[in-house]
């Protein structure tokens, strides 16, 4: 009887192994490991050259993507993903105006994008990885609560390292406040704030709700539950922007990627620190070329839902009007 039980949970365990892995190789098929931005290189005149390969779904399930370089954005056409292999293509115009189409064949394998993109003017190897994303709960937070009639107002302010491991600061003038332990999970946002003023010192715990750009919850300790309300500063100007542009060398279309740090991405070229205040937004581009660097500077605003401005050198300049990109669905669990 015994031996026969064994068995049973043996063959138990291979069939949930089994389960899962063909469940594994069904979504890598469907290509949902894919998703997200890859930042990719290759060899240009003998100068490293970076781009973005932006693979996301439509709403009816469809993959679609897009390459994203300094010069411009472009739809990606017949993107398939099957046991690991990649391939798809895309249209760019040159220097001289004209259109090229250029294929990708490759894969993506232990977290690596690699492979081949072919046009009439030659192929070219590439190598990539996924940019990670910066966690929900990262920013600036307005945060608001009450003691008797009088309503308080400070910042709550979260940061991610490398890893994505969270910390977070809370900035008073009039007191300390060291805040440890926090933690972020489906949508739930828990820390302890260790408060000292003058010779009194006391603990509190806060737990709350996290949504999109709000925050509500409440600190309790020996005196007593404070209600919290939070707004993530910045929150309007943060997300993906499309971009239209206009200069002496035509229309284009580009990308910019605001994240909850306010650092950023203007198609690949990552953006250190963009300023948002009031409806003014600036931010600036270090181009590299070879061993020259060049600048850029965006001064706009941000008005109405639209984003406008000028992005401008000494050599170059362009008009850009740009539109926030709207989800259509929810993003479920995450840090």
């Amino acid at each position: 009887m015994k031996e026969n039980t064994k068995l049973k949970c043996v063959l138990v365990i291979a069939l949930v192994w089994v389960l899962l892995s063909s469940a594994q190789l069904s979504a890598q098929q469907r290509g949902r490991g894919i998703n997200g931005d890859w930042l990719v290189t290759q060899e240009y005149n003998g100068q490293p050259y970076q781009s973005l390969v932006v693979f996301s779904r439509d709403q009816e399930g469809n993959q679609t993507g897009y390459w994203i370089g300094f010069r411009g954005l472009s739809e990606l056409k017949n993107v398939q993903i099957d046991a690991g292999k990649l391939s798809f293509a895309y249209d760019r115009r040159n220097r001289d105006g004209d259109t090229v189409t250029v294929s990708f064949a490759g894969k993506i394998q232990d977290g690596q994008l690699s492979g081949t993109l072919s046009s009439d003017r030659g192929d070219s190897d590439i190598e990539g990885t996924r940019v990670p994303r910066v966690p929900q709960a990262v920013g600036k937070w307005e945060m608001t609560y009450s003691y008797g009639d009088r309503e308080f107002t400070s910042t709550l302010i979260i940061k991610a390292d490398a890893e994505g491991e969270l910390t977070a600061e809370w900035p008073s003038e009039r007191v300390t406040h060291t805040v440890t332990g926090l933690t972020y999970e489906r949508g739930n946002l828990t820390f302890k704030r260790v408060t000292k003023m003058d010779d009194r010192q006391w603990e509190s715990t806060f737990k709350g709700t996290l949504r999109g750009n709000r925050i509500s919850g409440a600190f309790n300790s020996d005196r007593g539950e404070t209600q919290v309300a939070g707004t993530r500063i910045g929150g309007a100007l943060i997300g993906t922007w499309m971009l239209e542009t206009q200069s002496e060398r035509g229309a284009g279309k580009q990308r910019l990627l605001v994240n909850r740090d306010m650092s950023g991405l203007y198609g690949a070229i990552p953006i250190k620190k963009i300023k948002f205040e009031d409806d003014k937004v600036s931010f600036t581009l270090a181009l590299e070329f070879g061993d020259r660097t060049f600048e850029m500077d965006f001064a706009g605003k941000l008005t109405e839902g639209k984003l406008t401005g000028e992005l401008a050198s000494d050599r170059f300049s362009q008009q850009i009007t740009g539109t926030k990109v709207v989800r259509n669905f929810r993003r479920r669990g995450g840090r």
